[in-house]
């Protein structure tokens, strides 16, 4: 069976040969896991990994002054946002320093501003990139669109934009929707350009603390969720498969999510407030798939390989239970998990027979 198969099982919810697999890490990570096999391409530490989804991105194309990959670098990013650098002994991160639409105060100023063009991206090169990601197999192919939810309180703060949710939400209405609009039309440029080797398409926007939504559900489901599903619906409808991203506890709206179509709900953050697996799987797993769910917390830091190879197993055996899950980390890998801890998480899956 080939990746591609495997994952579209997934998407249908019925059980493969072994379960499929994933992997996002950190630049770090990467870094440790090339070293360790000896090759010079993050794809090509997949390939090592048989990991069978693949995301795909866009190189960019548009002015240096809007450069910089939104939390992936110092300067300013398409939509205007300032990036930091903040560095610990593990990893280097990227904080939002500064916010292009913070003094905004009328829905005209919006509107006016400066947003990016479509014509930034280099479309033309994703069959390339497509093509060497499935060099040993037919792998299947995510691109992620982006998020009306993240990216909006990132150009206008993010106690402002949760403000504006409230007393200005004309103002979170045109931000989101400009925001929507754009990443909606970049991805129907990409799927035009990659001629139906698109499998899925992502989006999301972490919602989710530790205990409940960051936001009331009925408040998401009034100003965010028109958006959400913005990103969601249309691709569905397409026949493509639907994927969307959000840390934390999300258990609220999972209902809501698959009545706007999504496939598959990540990361599965298992330590926040009602996202155990068994709990998850008993009230959804009829109608929505899976991706992640080992535990990048606690687990991958400070577990033994040996440990990390039974909760992996144990995962599989709740979420993978009708076949809809896609192992993976319940987020980047972070350069304080070691490499044997990623290789014990796909020898389970390579031990497990479906």
């Amino acid at each position: 069976m080939t990746s591609r198969e495997r994952v579209k099982k997934v998407l249908k919810r019925e059980k493969a040969d072994r379960p499929a697999s994933s992997l996002r890490c950190t630049g770090e990570v990467w870094s440790s896991l090339m070293q360790h096999f000896q090759v010079d391409s993050s794809i090509a530490v997949l390939d090592k990994l048989d990991i069978d989804l693949r995301w795909v991105y866009l190189p960019y194309a548009g002015p240096q002054e809007r450069s910089t990959g939104t939390l992936a670098g110092e300067g300013t990013d398409i939509w205007g946002n300032v990036m930091k650098a903040a560095r610990n002994e593990y990893n280097t991160y990227y904080e939002i320093v500064g916010h292009p639409l913070a003094k905004c105060q009328t829905v005209e100023e919006i509107l006016e501003y400066s947003w990016p063009s479509l014509d930034w991206w280099d479309y033309g090169s994703i069959r390339k990139i497509i093509k060497e990601n499935k060099k040993y197999d037919d792998r299947a192919i995510l691109f992620f669109a982006g998020g009306a939810f993240e990216t909006p309180w990132y150009m206008r703060g993010m106690e402002q934009f949760l403000v504006d949710l409230y007393e200005n939400p004309e103002i979170a209405d045109a931000i989101c929707g400009k925001v929507r609009e754009y990443y909606f039309n970049r991805a129907l440029r990409v799927l035009d350009a990659a001629e139906g080797e698109i499998d899925l398409i992502g989006s999301g926007g972490d919602i989710g603390g530790q205990q409940c939504l960051m936001l009331s559900p009925d408040l998401w489901r009034e100003r965010i969720k028109p958006h959400t599903a913005g990103l969601i619906a249309p691709f569905k409808k397409m026949g493509l498969g639907t994927f969307y991203h959000s840390c934390g506890s999300v258990a609220e709206v999972v209902d809501d999510f698959v009545e706007i179509g999504l496939d598959i709900l990540d990361p599965i953050q298992t330590n926040a407030a009602h996202m155990d697996p068994e709990n998850l799987f008993s009230k959804f797993g009829d109608r929505i798939s899976f991706h992640g769910a080992i535990d990048e917390v606690e687990l991958l830091p400070h577990a033994s390989p040996e440990e990390v190879y039974r909760e992996t197993s144990r995962i599989i055996s709740i979420l993978g239970g009708n076949g809809g899950y896609i192992v993976s980390p319940s987020h980047q890998v972070q350069g304080d998990t070691s490499v044997a801890n990623i290789l014990a998480i796909y020898k389970a899956v390579r031990d497990c027979k479906y």
